[in-house]
């Protein structure tokens, strides 16, 4: 820590002058380390800057919002094309239209969509609708989730927690399926929990979820903002399990802020306000036309079959080579999503700063999300400096 801190004045700095306008220093709660987090300056490609001048490879890829890294051609020229037009027109773009097709096109639940601005809020909303819909106020959810700022389910939830009738299940339970009943509107549910240690779903226990909320009419949502850019159709189709609504988020705006929502034409016509009894559903940045220009782009241009099978590939391949290691520790995931364990508790904040020495940035809890400019050398490095830390 006292090397770390040396290392970076001027981090130090910022951090200190930002905690005089901000509690902690930061607006957002994840990204604060002790003693201080690095100021992040400038980035390229997969590579990023510190005020202190030290370059890292990011691996971190803002917690899979950073899918397409930090200066993708495809889509910066997307978004100067869009800017140059005027970026807050109050009106129907044309880019949403593109961006709606891809999304409609790719995910197999999704027959009609509605944007927003963050993960937090699709989630929000797809509950609000369910509720709505069903009559119902019940919504099962899944210790160790995160499903936005206002749904937060890890160590027993936050106080801060979107007001609702919340019952916490164990992730991977199969007979948290019970738990479903006449009184329940959804079950929301990751393929995948990100936050909660990148720990894949078992397909019993989901389709378990699936078949539970069929015969009680409940509905099955399936948070798919992080896992949705591990296969073309997200892990839905991976599974092979259709939930009735699919909420996306972080990259879908080709790196701007980002939501959406989606699934049964029945549901999401609600929302159609030629209709006597439409839900409403507003946003002022709903359809920002920067962010649906570079969604559009990434989706229907950088984001390729070929693309996410080569990504995943490179994290299945460094999760096998962290699993070599031993001492305790393990890597868990799926393809381009990784997670780090310990059986050590000091060790989480030591390898991350044996890994920053080194140049390798990623979240301190040991989440990984690779981002397409990385490639096999890169991956390499970073397993290098992990097997490092455990030799020295």
């Amino acid at each position: 820590m006292l090397a770390y801190a040396e290392r970076n004045p001027e981090s130090k700095r910022l951090h200190e002058a930002r905690a005089q306008f901000m509690p902690g220093g930061n607006t957002r709660s994840v990204l604060h380390v002790a003693p201080f987090p690095l100021t992040i300056v400038r980035a390229e490609g997969a590579r990023i800057w510190d005020a202190d001048g030290h370059e890292y490879l990011d691996f971190l890829g803002e917690f899979t919002a950073g899918l397409y890294g930090h200066s993708n051609p495809v889509i910066l020229e997307a978004i100067r094309g869009a800017l140059a037009d005027g970026i807050v027109l109050g009106a129907p773009n044309r880019y949403e239209l593109t961006l709606a097709e891809a999304v409609c096109a790719r995910f197999p639940s999704i027959d009609l969509v509605r944007f927003c601005n963050s993960g937090t809020e699709a989630n929000v909303m797809a509950i609000s609708l369910a509720r709505a819909v069903t009559g119902r106020s019940k919504v099962i959810v899944f210790d160790g989730a995160y499903h936005g700022g206002v749904l937060y389910f890890q160590h027993g939830g936050s106080p801060l927690n979107y007001p609702g009738e919340f019952v916490v299940a164990e992730y991977n339970d199969v007979s948290a399926a019970e738990l479903v009943d006449d009184a329940t509107a959804a079950v929301l549910v990751e393929p995948l929990q990100g936050s909660g240690g990148v720990t894949p779903g078992d397909r019993e226990f989901l389709q378990a979820l699936r078949d539970a909320t069929r015969a009680h009419d409940a509905l099955l949502i399936f948070d798919e903002v992080m896992t949705s850019r591990l296969a073309w159709g997200g892990l839905q189709e991976v599974l092979g399990i259709t939930p009735d609504l699919t909420t996306l988020g972080k990259y879908i705006g080709g790196g701007l802020a980002s939501g959406a929502f989606g699934g049964r034409r029945d549901l999401m016509e609600r929302f159609d306000p030629s209709r006597p009894d439409a839900f409403q559903h507003a946003g002022t940045f709903n359809n920002a036309v920067l962010t649906m220009a570079a969604g559009a782009a990434g989706m229907t241009t950088v984001l390729t079959r070929s693309e996410i099978a080569r990504l995943n590939a490179l994290g299945d391949g460094l999760r096998e080579r962290l699993d070599e290691i031993g001492h305790g520790f393990h890597a868990t995931g799926y393809g381009s999503m990784v997670g780090l364990h310990f059986d050590d508790d000091e060790q989480p904040a030591l390898l991350h700063l044996h890994m920053l020495e080194r140049g390798y940035s990623y979240a301190r809890r040991g989440f990984v999300a690779l981002s397409l400019p990385l490639d096999e050398r890169d991956v390499d490095g970073f397993a290098a400096a992990v097997e490092s830390f455990f030799a020295a």
